[in-house]
C-alpha cells in the first residue's frame, strides 16, 4: 500500500510550486498583456524565453525525424522499437513549442486562427517560413503516430492505411525538419549586430541544422534512459534486450555527428578569420562551449560506444 507521505515526495512539492507559479503567471500573461509578467523592450523584444522554447526546443525534439529517417530511408531495422517513442517525443515537444508560442506572441488569437498562414501571409518572412513548416511537421507527426491509437481501438484497415503512409511521411517530415531546423539559424543572417563573430557566420544555417541532429539524437538517449528505469518492470523480454545495443547505436551516432558540428564550427571560425577573437572573454565562453558541450560528449560517446558502456553513455 502507498504511503500518504509519498504525496508530499520533494519532487512532488516542487512540480506543485512550478504548476502554482505557472498558473499565476498565466492568468497575468493573458489578462494583462506580455509587459506585466516580462521585461521587453524594443531592444530585446524576444527576451530569453522565445530564444529557449522555440529554438532549444524543436532541436531537442528533432529525435523524431532522425529515428524515422533511420528506420525507414536508411534501412537500419534495429532501431525500429526506438520510433514510436522517437516520435511521441517529437510530437510532445513540437506541440509544446506551438503552445509556448501562444505565450510569447504578443496577438495569440491570430496564431489560433492561423490568421498569418491564411490572411496575410508574410511570405518574404524567414519566421513565416519556420512557422509554416513547424504546423505541417506537427501534421505529419500526429499522422505518424496515429498507427498505436488506431491499434488500440481496433481499427485494423485504417491502421494499414496510416502504416502504408510511413514511408511518404518519412520523406516529408525530413525535409520539413531540414527546412525549419536551418531557417531558425539563417534568422541570424539578417541581425549580424545582435551576435558576436565567433557566433555570427554564414554558414549559421548549417550549424543549426547538424546541431539539431545532434540534439534530437542525445535527446532519444535521455528519454529511452529514463522510461527504461522507470518503467523497467513492464517492458517486454524482447525492448530489454534491444535496450543496449540500441544506446551504443546512438552513441555512436551522436558522437560522428558531434564531430562534424566541431569541425564545420572550426571551418566558420576560419573562413571569417576570427580566431583573434579566442583570447577575448567571450572567447572563453565560446571554448566553454565547443570544448564543454561539444568535444566532451562527443567523446563519451565515442568512449562508450566502442567499449559498449552504456553506463558512460547514460
Amino acid at each position: 500500500m502507498r504511503d500518504d507521505n509519498e504525496k508530499f515526495s520533494p519532487l512532488a512539492v516542487i512540480t506543485g510550486i512550478i504548476l502554482l507559479v505557472g498558473t499565476i503567471l498565466t492568468i497575468l500573461r493573458f489578462t494583462q498583456g506580455l509587459g506585466a509578467v516580462t521585461n521587453l523592450t524594443d531592444t530585446h523584444p524576444w527576451g530569453m524565453w522565445i530564444g529557449f522554447d522555440l529554438m532549444c526546443g524543436v532541436a531537442l525534439a528533432a529525435g523524431g525525424y532522425t529515428t524515422s529517417a533511420a528506420c525507414y530511408l536508411f534501412g537500419m531495422k534495429k532501431y525500429h522499437s526506438a520510433v514510436r517513442p522517437a516520435i511521441l517525443t517529437a510530437f510532445l515537444g513540437y506541440a509544446m513549442v506551438v503552445v509556448s508560442l501562444l505565450y510569447d506572441v504578443g496577438r495569440p488569437d491570430r496564431l489560433i486562427l492561423a490568421y498569418p498562414f491564411i490572411v496575410q501571409q508574410g511570405t518574404t518572412s524567414l519566421l513565416f517560413e519556420v512557422g509554416l513548416c513547424v504546423l505541417l511537421y506537427l501534421t505529419v507527426l500526429f499522422l505518424e503516430f496515429t498507427p498505436i491509437p488506431l491499434e488500440w481501438l481496433g481499427f485494423r484497415k485504417a491502421r494499414n492505411i496510416a502504416v502504408k503512409l510511413t514511408l511518404m511521411l518519412t520523406i516529408l517530415g525530413v525535409v520539413l525538419s531540414t527546412l525549419h531546423q536551418s531557417s531558425l539559424g539563417a534568422l541570424f543572417l539578417i541581425a549580424p549586430s545582435k551576435l558576436h563573430p565567433l557566433w555570427y557566420s554564414p554558414y549559421i544555417a548549417v550549424f543549426f541544422f547538424v546541431s539539431s541532429i545532434a540534439a534530437g539524437l542525445s535527446m532519444v538517449i535521455f528519454e529511452g534512459s529514463l522510461a527504461h528505469k522507470a518503467f523497467h518492470n513492464r517492458m517486454g523480454t524482447s525492448y530489454l534486450k534491444e535496450h543496449p545495443p540500441l544506446i551504443l547505436g546512438y552513441a555512436k551516432a551522436a558522437s560522428l555527428v558531434l564531430f562534424g558540428y566541431f569541425m564545420v564550427k572550426i571551418v566558420g571560425i576560419t573562413a571569417g578569420d576570427n580566431w583573434h577573437y579566442l583570447s577575448t572573454p567571450y572567447g572563453v565562453w565560446f571554448l566553454v562551449e565547443i570544448l564543454g558541450f561539444v568535444a566532451l560528449p562527443c567523446l563519451l560517446f565515442a568512449v562508450g560506444s566502442r567499449n559498449k558502456d552504456v553506463g558512460l553513455i547514460k
